[in-house]
């Protein structure tokens, strides 16, 4: 009999192995420049990015990369400092500051290498001028506690931002910069990747007002006066000190789920891939998968079994509740719910950075006995799932995913076996 659990750990540990870092930068490196090489970089992936580049790299580097807390590596000649992640910290505005004092005064005949990943927003993290560390801080939790895509929460990042939104790229200028993307967002736009520090975009301060709106948060005065000052506005796309700039996405969704799919033909199951950019309420998304897994069941469509619906993206979570568990957690207890011990269907969620919000697990897995088990452990799944408190249900059943960090990041990979 096939480990049906085995089986996913193993989907899930190849896709994160098609977006390791380390592996895929090389064919992506720019040629040496006939200056200097500077390095900088922001995110989960930024420290393996940088063991990576420097792997690889012919001429000589020095340079500085931030990463989350426990995702740095060790590297020779590319600085790894720690910052706080999802919210920023003081690190934050000190790595976001030795940044741009590291690419002050270069030349033409310079190159700047940033290497950014998912989590760079946080991570690197510098207040317009005249707008208190405190007060953006403040709209940063508001707008990870609404609920809002990560597109709409970096349109305001970047706009209230020192460095965010192309700004870095102007502090380096007249030197050139290539930009090297581990992509954890929908749509794989360089500009949303990190807020773009590098990369600037079409959108406006207006735009950064509407969604503050849209979700009823107050910037406060400060915010306000740097969303309405033109003089603080990011540069816009055309902007003359960026030409030459280019910025280049070498890991996505897609191809951690390729990955999958190959693995799954490999050990006989059909790979029906969703996609790669699903958006939404975690147990929204989960109502639309648990439909597909009974179509499949009672149709054979639209693969027949045994197969595996693969998905990936960036799914949220509006908090109501008091407990602890991420979007990944949330997605599979609400499917746990929707598919109420169906059997023959196994699931796994996760984060492929290893990380599902702010827990020490990855993801977690499901099973057709699941809710079974869970009542007689005295759970009750529906109330816990009200309470965003997907992770006390795992853990109690022993069925949380803890990988640690992998240092990679192309969000969230969903795997449902059908057996």
């Amino acid at each position: 009999m096939i480990d049906a659990d085995a089986t996913l750990l193993h989907l899930f540990r190849c896709a994160v192995a098609a977006v390791d870092p380390c592996q895929v930068i090389a064919s992506h490196l720019p040629p040496p420049p006939r200056g200097r090489t500077i390095v900088v970089g922001a995110g989960k992936a930024s420290a393996r990015m940088a063991q990576g580049l420097e792997r690889h790299w012919t001429g000589t580097l020095e340079g500085l990369v931030v990463t989350r807390y426990g995702h740095g590596a060790p590297t020779r000649h590319i600085e790894v400092i720690e910052a706080g992640h999802p919210m920023p910290d003081d690190a934050s505005v000190v790595a976001a500051e030795r940044m741009l004092a590291l690419v002050q005064g270069l030349s033409a005949d310079d190159l700047v290498i940033c290497l950014m990943s998912g989590g760079g927003s946080a991570l690197l993290s510098l207040p317009a001028p005249g707008l208190p560390v405190s007060e953006k801080r403040a709209i940063h939790r508001q707008l990870l506690a609404c609920g809002a895509p990560i597109g709409e929460m970096n349109c305001v990042r970047r706009h209230l931002s020192a460095i965010k939104g192309g700004r870095l790229a102007l502090a380096c200028h007249p030197a050139r910069v290539v930009t090297l993307v581990v992509s954890d967002v929908p749509g794989d736009d360089p500009a949303v990747v990190a807020s773009g520090p590098t990369v600037p975009d079409h959108s406006t301060p207006g735009d950064a007002l509407a969604i503050l709106r849209k979700y009823g948060i107050d910037p406060g005065a400060a915010a306000r006066a740097v969303l309405h000052d033109p003089a603080l506005a990011a540069p816009l796309p055309d902007d003359a000190r960026l030409a030459g700039n280019r910025a280049i996405v070498i890991a996505t969704a897609q191809h951690a789920l390729d990955a999958a799919a190959g693995a799954a033909r490999a050990a006989g199951y059909t790979p029906l891939v969703l996609g790669s950019a699903l958006e939404g309420e975690a147990r929204d998304v989960a109502l639309d998968h648990a439909a597909v897994v009974r179509k499949v069941l009672a149709q054979g469509q639209p693969v027949p079994p045994p197969c595996v619906i693969l998905s990936g993206g960036e799914t949220t979570v509006t908090v109501s509740g008091q407990g602890r568990g991420g979007r990944n957690a949330e997605f599979l207890l609400a499917l746990a719910i929707a598919l109420d011990g169906l059997p023959g269907v196994h699931a796994l969620a996760c984060d492929t950075d290893g990380i599902d919000g702010t827990e020490d697990n990855a993801g977690a897995l499901l099973d057709p006995a699941t809710l079974r088990q869970a009542l007689a452990a005295g759970l009750d799944a529906s109330a816990l799932l009200a309470d965003n408190d997907a992770y006390s249900f795992f853990d109690r059943l022993g069925k949380l995913i803890i990988t640690g960090p992998t240092r990679t990041n192309v969000n969230d990979f969903r795997a449902i076996l059908i057996s």
